[in-house]
């Protein structure tokens, strides 16, 4: 019996050191490493409106429409002596006696610069004055559609043409040059007024357009103004979406007769008007104030 016991001891110890030994299943090996994902490029506020602005062909149909309808009526305005395209304020003559003339705007008015959006878009960076400048120092601006055909037609029969552009004074031979390269009738500097141009008894306010205009109407008759913001027609007082309306009312009957606006979704005073004027706001603030003013007819 004692034999017995001793070996049924002997056995429970042997039993319980086996399974003492018994070794630890090694571990899960890792998860292989993964190829880090790209990263995805940050939004841009100006990649719709700038392939919109580049390649379909609605802008081109706008265009054309709008310079094949000044087209007509131009003989109204050149026949009708009492026909003045200046607003009151920028007009401190009579303009009956005078010869005719013409006012565009240059950038996406008559020059089409969004291959230099693309270069913003494409190196992911805003707006700066140094590459701006290089740009136009390039002289590459193509023609906008319909543009110099309607500006050639009007300078055969008499009319001057006047760029008045917020590109500065010191790009006036480049843009000049630019002009001529694309087909725009420009017979000599005087006709491109640039930032920076000193009119004698007008103060130049920013980059408003009014001193220069009111330089124009000194001289010419002008039958016709066309832009792609409100302050190449008149000047903005209150730039909020209320007073750029406000701005342009009392001359709503002049709109397609002599005052013409081009479409430019790619850049303008009409998008500080909504977080008002202030670039120095984070952009996540800016934003969030050009939600709060769309209107989603709730």
């Amino acid at each position: 019996m004692r034999l017995m016991s001793s070996l049924l001891a002997a056995a429970l110890l042997v039993g319980c050191a086996s399974h003492a030994a018994k070794p630890e299943p090694p571990p899960a090996p890792a998860p292989a490493a993964t190829a880090e994902a790209p990263a995805t490029p940050p939004a841009d506020d100006s990649l719709n409106a700038t392939a919109w602005f580049q390649t379909s062909v609605e802008r081109d149909l706008v265009y054309r429409a709008i310079y094949r309808a000044a087209a007509v009526q131009l003989p109204a305005a050149l026949a009708d002596k009492r026909w003045d395209a200046l607003q009151k304020e920028d007009r401190g003559n009579d303009p009956r006696k005078l010869p005719p003339a013409i006012i565009v705007d240059v950038d996406e008015t008559v020059l089409d610069n969004s291959p230099s959006s693309v270069r913003q878009i494409r190196e992911q960076r805003g707006f700066d004055d140094a590459n701006w400048n290089l740009w136009v120092n390039e002289r590459k601006a193509k023609a906008l559609p319909g543009a110099a055909e309607f500006l050639n037609a009007a300078a055969k029969r008499g009319v001057t043409i006047f760029y008045i552009s917020n590109r500065t004074a010191d790009q006036a031979q480049a843009t000049i040059d630019n002009l001529r390269s694309a087909g725009f009738p420009i017979k000599d500097a005087s006709q491109f007024l640039g930032l920076g141009t000193v009119v004698e008894g007008c103060e130049q306010e920013g980059s408003e357009k009014s001193c220069r205009r009111q330089l124009v109407g000194r001289g010419y008759r002008v039958l016709m103004q066309f832009g792609d913001q409100v302050g190449d027609f008149v000047q903005i007082l209150a730039n909020t979406p209320e007073g750029r309306r406000a701005a342009i009312a009392p001359y709503a009957d002049w709109i397609g007769q002599r005052w013409w606006a081009l479409p430019n979704p790619l850049y303008g005073s009409w998008e500080p008007a909504l977080f008002n004027n202030a670039w120095s706001q984070p952009a996540g603030e800016r934003r969030a104030q050009k939600e709060a003013a769309l209107d989603d007819a709730k």
